[in-house]
């Protein structure tokens, strides 16, 4: 693997998940949270930057990040309470949520320089918090690539308007997004997300991919377009699926060589057999992570030991 660190900004919660006919179940989660947690539990290293509490499940989460081998970035233990998201499942395991949460930021994280900024979620768009990451956001570029997933949560989003801007801002200032085409219908209903995912990628990004469920995903460069399909498993729930597409993504241009400023060019010019080969193993990271109950991603054997499987091998 190659050397360098990622940074990750955004929340950091507890999903209490509750399902028709069981007892809640508490589960460590917030999609920053779970895109720092898959990278390291890949192997790469990480720094995360959040808001929560010095409270029982404040711990919880630090007690979850340090098993991982994820850091906590000094500062992120500064809020009143830990966020909560209560997810209630349907039949087929996609859940909608309820959100507690507080979400804040000040300054600039005391870290080694990293290879890869991510952020999205909550964080992107939650005031007064989303100010300050959209400010590291514009300090990082400069030395790493940028990558971004909306993850739109609309429970918590009180003008629409406001935050499709801070949205397509970030989208402008980023090097790869990701994005479900559930949100893209949320932020342009009278565009298909091809024709979104077009005009996004116009503004900027070297990367935009979309998420259709059990229908696969497809990703755009200047190269063109590729697509794969979904990677069969009997599917838990779906809660990390979006998150664990996110990390596998970053890992596999990783991987590639192709994060980093200084790599902007060679990004910017992924051929399609990247491409394809970068959602393949995006793919098998989310349909590992759907096949168990929450956010629980995999570690780089078991994910590789899938892909090698499950992905077609060139000859």
């Amino acid at each position: 693997m190659t050397t360098g660190r990622a940074l990750v900004i955004g929340e950091a919660l507890i999903d209490i998940v509750q399902r028709a006919g069981e007892p809640p179940r508490e589960h460590v989660g917030g999609s920053p949270l779970n895109v720092a947690v898959g990278l390291s539990r890949l192997g790469r290293g990480v720094d995360f930057l959040t808001h929560i509490g010095d409270d029982d499940r404040g711990r919880r989460i630090v007690e979850y990040l340090e098993a991982s081998g994820t850091s906590l970035v000094a500062g992120s233990r500064s809020a009143p309470r830990t966020a909560t998201a209560v997810a209630m499942l349907d039949r087929e395991g996609k859940a909608e949520y309820e959100f507690d949460i507080e979400w804040q930021l000040s300054g600039t994280p005391e870290v080694s320089p990293p290879t890869v900024v991510h952020t999205g979620s909550i964080a992107a768009v939650l005031e007064p918090g989303c100010r300050a990451v959209a400010a590291l956001v514009d300090t990082y570029h400069v030395s790493a690539t940028v990558t971004f997933d909306p993850n739109v949560r609309p429970a918590l989003i009180d003008d629409d308007g406001g935050a499709r801007t801070r949205i397509e801002e970030l989208v402008e200032r980023c090097d790869v997004v990701k994005v479900s085409d559930e949100d893209l219908r949320w932020f342009d209903p009278d565009h298909t997300p091809k024709q979104i995912a077009r005009n996004w990628l116009r503004l900027g990004p070297s990367i935009v991919a979309v998420t259709m469920g059990g229908r696969g995903a497809f990703a755009m460069s200047e190269a063109g377009t590729a697509k794969v399909a979904a990677v069969p498993v009997p599917v838990v729930d779906t809660v990390g699926a979006g998150d664990a597409f996110m990390a596998g993504m970053i890992d596999a241009l990783w991987s590639l060589g192709l994060l980093g400023a200084e790599k902007r060019p060679d990004l910017r010019g992924i051929g399609l057999d990247a491409l394809h080969s970068m959602l393949g193993t995006a793919a098998v990271t989310s349909a590992l992570t759907v096949a168990r109950a929450g956010a629980d991603l995999p570690d780089r054997h078991t994910r590789d030991a899938a892909a090698a499987k499950l992905l077609p091998t060139s000859d």
